[in-house]
């Protein structure tokens, strides 16, 4: 390591090993400093064996050097991948042992350090990840070879009217990686060398669903690390109760992968669709799990090393006299626990999650109401992220003709679609959200929010929704009175209410393309999502592309705030200016005898009233 290729032959003519080593020593001058170079080589030399005089890594040995739980049993998902992309750039001759180099190129992929070197925008490794978890079936390769066939008739049909699903379905057949097309061209290669993916894989080549499961439980562990935090810190906190919770988590964002038609594998086109519509970051926990090779405990930095006989600890050591860090969650709630945090981190950044979520209002604790709800949300003066949780209404004509389910189905819209998870059977959990970074307020002519607001479903599919710029129709928070409308309540991509008589007399939701909406007893809602029509406030899922609509009697509904102690602070303080206000207001008494008067003088004063906004406190 450390040495250059040869300069008398040019790169073309190398062998593929003798290319890999060249990428590895380019990787290794710049995406790294000396002192990471340093610690990286110390921790392979320490974890090695030897078989033939060649020294690598076993999969037991990696899988104890960065603490992977053996519950989680994803041991050999994970060799599998290191092991296939320690063959990169030439990923046809994988699986490579994994030596120095290979080491080398492996963690600059995963950590994504790669991009120092190679200058190409747009590379992303998905594709590269995708390849190094599938395996490859010679049945579902003649198969679609003969669809192929089939298809070449209509192809001109096809490709006029292709949606992006088609799309990513094209470049599924592309086998050409563009991050090893991009390093091959960083070290000049071309001719012979260059004809790294002749074999045809993508076409016939799938995730197996339990491999993806386990990967998906390891992300969902790794998601709140930070750099040279250890996994082991947080498996050895993991009890039976918590990692059913994560199984149950992994299954859900799993179901966004499997096709009705593919039940038991994940092919590449689906697999990029709904990380790019719904998991944007679900790989970013590989980031800091295998940046722990860069930092060595063997190494003694005033010039000795220390005892190499045994495995590196697997975590930092705390400092004495500093507090343990905050826990990653300080309150749990009905819906939210640790694995939902890591899985909300999939779609939002998780430096706006980890350690910063504060319980501003549950349902079971503070009542299911619109008052309890306002009291305690709307003076949160940050980003807040609202879930909900019930069990789905069957909404058939067959359903009780009396009761309160009944007489919120009849408040819906007659037009109905089935249910949004076609692999479910029977009655089913249902989770969604919403992620709003604007303060909560009253809705009269106009909804709040912002296009950064996320409306998202987290079971039994995940799935997430985007804000769109078709119309800003993202909150609205309604209480029911005769002089707006008698239907009121929480709902999200649905157009507000006008002050006609029209709207007045109706009994009938209103409900946006893509939308939530939840009655004012907070007792049932309903989400629903109209492909067919779309220009809705927020955008349709990316990878369900049909109408849809689940309906439901809620179980548990919380808000929680995004932010610090600042914010929590600055919400005490108004709880109290208003309290004395409140105090204040009640006390005042002008002293005319005549109580009807007094008030009106009062309410044109604006200290009393309904439509009080409560003042300025500036």
């Amino acid at each position: 390591m450390g040495q250059a290729a040869s300069n008398e032959r040019p790169l073309r003519h190398l062998s593929h090993e003798e290319v890999a080593k060249e990428l590895a020593n380019k990787f290794a001058r710049k995406c790294y400093t000396p002192l990471e170079l340093l610690s990286l080589k110390d921790v392979f030399h320490s974890l090695a064996g030897r078989e033939h005089q060649v020294a690598h890594l076993k999969q037991h040995v990696i899988a104890q050097f960065l603490g992977i739980p053996d519950s989680l049993n994803v041991s050999a998902v994970l060799f599998q991948m290191m092991s296939s992309i320690a063959a990169f750039p030439f990923l046809e001759d994988a699986p490579a042992i994994i030596g120095l180099e290979q080491l080398v190129i492996v963690v600059t992929i995963l950590t994504r350090r790669y991009r120092k070197a190679l200058a190409s925008t747009g590379l992303n490794r998905r594709k590269l990840i995708f390849r190094s978890l599938a395996v490859y079936d010679r049945q579902l390769s003649s198969a679609r070879d003969l669809d192929q066939q089939g298809m070449t008739n209509d192809k001109g049909d096809r490709n006029a009217g292709s949606s992006g699903e088609d799309a990513a379905s094209k470049d599924d057949g592309d086998d050409d990686d563009p991050l090893a097309l991009a390093a091959l061209k960083y070290l000049e290669c071309d001719g012979e060398t260059a004809q790294h993916g002749s074999t045809p894989f993508f076409h016939s080549a799938a995730v197996p669903a339990d491999s993806l499961r386990r990967l998906i439980m390891l992300l969902l562990l790794t998601a709140p690390l930070d750099a040279q935090e250890s996994l082991a810190a947080y498996a050895a906190t993991l009890s039976h109760d918590d990692l059913d919770g994560l199984r149950q988590t992994a299954d859900c964002v799993l179901e966004s992968f499997l096709d009705t038609g593919q039940a038991q594998n994940v092919m590449y086109a689906r697999f990029d669709a709904v990380m790019s519509a719904s998991m944007p970051f679900l790989l970013s926990g590989l980031t800091p799990l295998f940046e722990r090779f860069l930092f060595s405990k063997n190494l003694d930095f005033h010039g000795h090393t220390g005892d190499r006989a045994q495995l590196p600890p697997s975590g930092p050591s705390p400092s004495p006299g500093l507090p343990p860090p905050r826990p990653l969650l300080e309150d749990t709630g009905s819906i939210m626990n640790v694995g939902v945090l890591s899985q909300l981190s999939f779609f939002i950044p998780g430096t706006s999650l980890f350690r910063c979520l504060r319980l501003l209002y549950s349902g079971d604790e503070d009542g299911y109401s619109m008052g309890s709800f306002e009291t305690k949300v709307f003076n949160w003066r940050a980003p807040t992220i609202l879930l909900v949780r019930g069990i789905r209404l069957d909404g058939g004509e067959d359903h009780a003709s009396s009761g309160p389910a009944s007489a919120f189905l009849a408040s819906l819209p007659s037009k109905r679609f089935p249910p949004g998870n076609r692999r479910g059977v029977g009655d089913e959990t249902l989770t969604f959200g919403v992620y709003l970074s604007q303060p909560w307020k009253h809705t009269h002519r106009e909804c709040f929010g912002t296009d950064d607001s996320v409306l998202f479903q987290l079971s039994p599919v995940h799935d997430v929704f985007r804000a769109s710029t078709m119309n800003k129709d993202y909150a609205s928070f309604i209480k029911p009175s005769a002089k707006t409308t008698p239907i009121g309540g929480i709902s999200f991509g649905c157009p507000p209410p006008h002050n006609t008589q029209a709207h007045r007399r109706s009994t009938t939701m209103s409900l946006g393309p893509v939308s939530l909406a939840l009655e004012d007893s907070f007792e049932f809602g309903c989400f629903t999502h109209n492909y067919t029509m779309q220009g809705g406030a927020f955008q349709t899922s990316g990878f369900r592309k049909f109408d849809f609509q689940d309906r439901f009697e809620i179980s548990s509904l919380e808000v929680w705030g995004c932010g610090g102690d600042e914010e929590a602070k600055h919400q005490a303080e108004r709880w109290a200016w208003e309290a004395r206000e409140a105090e204040a207001r009640r006390r005042i008494n002008l002293g005319t005898g005549d109580i009807e008067a007094d008030r009106a003088l009062l309410e044109m004063a604006g200290l009393i009233g309904t439509n009080r906004s409560g003042g300025s406190m500036g």
